[in-house]
């Protein structure tokens, strides 16, 4: 019988985390030069977060990702659910240094 969800299980900094195929695609998106499509910010924040990286929250629309001894700070998007383009550059400068790639 097959799982429902597939996971991958990542191991980063002694930490071991878990990527479905929803995180996988958003690592693609992050990755992929052009961005072809907006990403939502919240499969962002999800990809973070399944690589490991912790949360926390922020006064108003401030969030922190903490992974080991980087951290890095964003405003979540708003009115709008899309990532802007610095937003991507900046995750996905923060995951290489985590050491994630797709």
């Amino acid at each position: 019988m097959r799982p429902l969800v597939e996971f991958d299980m990542v191991a980063k900094n002694g930490i071991m985390s878990f990527m479905n195929s929803r995180h996988r695609k958003t690592l693609t998106a992050i990755f992929a030069k052009p961005q072809n499509s907006p990403i939502d910010w919240a499969d962002i924040e999800a990809l973070l977060i399944a690589v490991g990286a912790e949360l926390i929250e922020g006064r108003g629309s401030r969030a922190r990702f903490v992974a080991g001894d980087l951290t890095i700070t964003f405003h979540r998007p708003h009115p709008r659910k899309e990532a802007k383009a610095y937003q991507i550059r900046d995750a996905r400068i923060f995951l290489e240094m985590m050491g994630v790639k797709p």
